[in-house]
């Protein structure tokens, strides 16, 4: 089985590039506090950390006004899908989730021995309620909707989400990825489903809009009994205590999250203009990147980024997803398009 699983993908021409835009980090360093933090925790590296990241955990309930049993921490918002995936789901059951989306999701799924129904997304980049609905059958034991999708950065309005929720048998879990939610243009906000709907479960990350995806560090909003199945699925200390550190320095340094967020924001609106003055047309983003639709000319972009010394992320036949926030590998990209010299046409 383990030889059939996807492989995760890897940017071409690493070791040949000086910006790196294929990974989706933030090119903002952690705050000084953050820093200083990691430091101070690094003194106490020979000792475990709390079981289940106490201290992150009653910080995250204090800000979002959630009881602790709705939380759940842990080694980054993926690993903590991963859990709840185990808990939920295995051989014999059926996980529904858009495509193209996250490039983890059948690798999880097929590791609890589940199987992944990829459902495309619509003409406009976006998740189609409608077929998604339709895929679900008695086997569905979960639905996965990354919300910004990545990697085309498109965002589900309200009312689709709510129709999506209200429609969902109830014995079949709503999981929502909001690693990108801070970067949202649109009213992006899952945990208000948590607190009506029981089977409403979202994750959440610290390596996006906290600028910490070295350390691995998120969270999982959901009911309490759903919450506390994917703590006992999931092992002991899953929370490094530098991660715990990090991530409670960074949720209290509001001021510096705005700044990432704001330098995400104003990059993304520059290289979509941008583009658009070159011809090629993006859907708009509420994530730290934007989607080239670029179809059949895929290898040729990212070919001409690599050659400009930009990494991006290439999806064969698909398109290609730019991490911004360095002015200097927006324009890096931008030369490539310009390279190509308009031998390209945007695929809708």
């Amino acid at each position: 089985m383990v030889a059939e699983l996807p492989r995760y993908s890897r940017a071409a021409g690493l070791s040949q590039v000086r910006w790196r835009a294929s990974s989706n980090e933030s090119t903002v360093p952690p705050s000084p506090s953050v820093q200083q933090a990691l430091i101070e925790a690094a003194a106490h590296a020979h000792l475990y950390p709390s079981l289940q990241g106490d201290l992150l955990t009653a910080d995250l309930s204090a800000r979002l006004q959630v009881s602790p049993e709705h939380i759940v921490v842990g080694g980054g918002s993926l690993a903590l899908l991963q859990h709840a995936l185990a808990a939920y789901t295995g051989a014999g059951t059926e996980v529904v989730h858009a495509w193209r989306s996250y490039e983890a999701y059948p690798i999880l799924i097929g590791v609890v021995g589940a199987t992944a129904v990829p459902v495309s997304l619509d003409a406009t980049h976006t998740h189609d309620v409608d077929a998604m609905l339709a895929a679900i059958t008695w086997a569905t034991r979960a639905i996965i909707v990354c919300n910004p999708n990545n990697p085309t950065g498109t965002e589900l309005p309200r009312s689709e989400i709510e129709r999506l929720v209200t429609s969902v048998p109830a014995n079949v879990l709503v999981l929502f990825d909001e690693a990108y939610q801070e970067f949202a243009t649109a009213d992006v906000d899952g945990l208000s489903l948590v607190r009506r709907y029981p089977n409403v479960v979202v994750f959440r990350t610290f390596s996006k809009a906290y600028g910490l995806a070295g350390l691995r560090a998120g969270y999982m909003i959901a009911h309490p009994e759903v919450a506390d199945n994917v703590r006992a699925a999931a092992p002991p200390f899953g929370l490094s205590l530098l991660a715990e550190a990090g991530a409670r320095a960074a949720w209290a340094d509001t001021t510096h999250t705005k700044h990432i967020v704001d330098v995400v924001r104003e990059g993304r609106g520059y290289l979509r203009h941008e583009a658009a003055e070159r011809g090629l047309e993006t859907p708009v983003s509420g994530a730290n990147f934007v989607w080239f639709p670029v179809g059949p000319l895929t290898a040729q972009l990212q070919e001409a980024c690599v050659a400009q010394r930009v990494s991006v992320r290439a999806f064969d036949g698909e398109g290609v997803r730019v991490t911004v926030g360095d002015r200097d590998a927006e324009d890096a990209v931008l030369a490539a398009i310009d390279s190509l010299q308009w031998n390209f046409s945007p695929q809708g």
